[in-house]
């Protein structure tokens, strides 16, 4: 078996899911992993300038050249290149887009600044091989990148964009899941109690939290039985919406706020049904962790959802329109052996995104750009 190789992992917003998508592949790759990274906070101005500080970064390791960079779609890559052209020249760089500033939602009122969306593909250019988190990824940005370029007066690009195409690929983010599986109740909970809700994404408006309580008062309004655990992160001050909510549903919350670890993953295994509403979505972390935790999902039939279950949990899963919504919700509290059925078949197709089946992916398609034959 060749010898591992050095992979420089770049992270300048090194916090929520990007540090554990980090994290988790330094932990489970066969490669020797080191990275380098800078706090999670002021996402635009690590974009425009944090390949400065990475760059001294870097050089404070001391370390030999890598055998290549694996970076993340907040590096300015070409400025990276640039800067460290001492320790990186000749060294391959894959990309891997977590998200990216063209297709990411704006709030009302806001307009797109095309610094940031030329970053990424100026990124995209420069990197030997760019990775998207799912097909509906991968498609959302190339479908979205021609308008963007034929907005500039001359010399677009759009003549580089079938490179581009061919030279990325789909890579599902790696999850650890062993922590969930410690976390499992030895004894089932009671039946006595009515079904819980869980809401595990952020509180924010790409995740569309008016339209969940929408649901939730029209289910109140059908006398239904149901108690919701309200979780995820909170980065505003004052969420409007959840707080009016927990005034109205009163007793039916049994968790508000974000949860510590623990707290969490004692939730995703006491709930039996976990929602989102929301329109942004690349991948579904939280989504996944529920489902691995045998808690039933009612998705959008849109975004990435589509992608993350398999073809037969479709109709039963996924929702069309509010109504449709609204109805599975009501399903699904009022079936709770369909429920439990569905959710402990669904399962075990979530372990395909655990870190120990999805790091020798990574490994293999590191080597192959670094030009290292394949592993076995």
């Amino acid at each position: 078996m060749p010898d591992p190789l050095d992979v420089l992992l770049v992270a300048p917003y090194y916090g929520g899911s990007h540090r554990a998508w980090a994290d988790g592949y330094a932990r489970h790759s066969r490669h020797a992993v080191r990275l380098v990274t800078m706090p999670a906070r002021f996402w635009k101005w690590r974009m425009h300038g944090g390949a400065v500080t990475l760059t001294a970064r870097l050089r404070e390791q001391g370390e030999d050249t890598p055998d290549i960079v694996l970076a993340t779609d907040m590096v300015n890559v070409p400025a990276l290149l640039a800067l460290a052209r001492r320790e990186l020249a000749q060294v391959p760089v894959v990309l891997y887009c977590h998200e990216n500033q063209l297709t990411y939602p704006l709030q009302d009122g806001e307009r797109l600044d095309f610094a940031f969306p030329m970053i990424n593909w100026l990124s995209m250019l420069t990197a030997d091989c760019v990775l998207f988190n799912s097909e509906f990824h991968r498609d959302d940005w190339f479908g979205a990148l021609p308008s963007f370029l034929k907005a500039f007066p001359d010399f677009t690009h759009t003549r580089l964009m079938p490179a581009v195409v061919k030279k990325s690929r789909v890579l599902p983010v790696g999850i650890t899941l062993e922590p969930l599986d410690a976390a499992r109740p030895q004894a089932e909970a009671s039946v006595d109690a009515p079904p819980l809700v869980l809401w595990n994404q952020r509180w924010e408006y790409d995740k569309d939290p008016a339209t969940f309580f929408r649901a939730l008062r029209e289910l109140v309004a059908r006398g239904l039985h149901f108690r919701v655990a309200l979780a995820g992160a909170n980065v505003r001050q004052a969420p409007e919406e959840f707080e009016a909510a927990r005034e109205w549903l009163g007793n039916r919350i049994v968790h508000y706020g974000r949860a510590d670890r623990a707290t969490y993953q004692r939730l995703l295994w006491e709930a039996d049904i976990v929602v989102s509403t929301a329109y942004h979505e690349f991948f579904g972390i939280a989504v996944v962790e529920a489902i691995y935790c045998q808690t039933f999902p009612l998705l959008p039939n849109r975004l990435a959802y589509p992608e993350l279950l398999p073809e037969a949990f479709h109709a039963p899963c996924l929702y069309r329109d509010f109504d449709g919504l609204v109805e599975g919700l009501c399903r699904a509290l009022t079936e709770p052996g369909r429920v439990r059925t569905i959710s402990q078949a669904l399962r075990p197709s979530m372990a395909r995104f655990a870190w120990t089946a999805i790091a020798p992916h990574y490994d293999r398609l590191l080597a192959e750009i670094s030009g290292i034959p394949a592993l076995t």
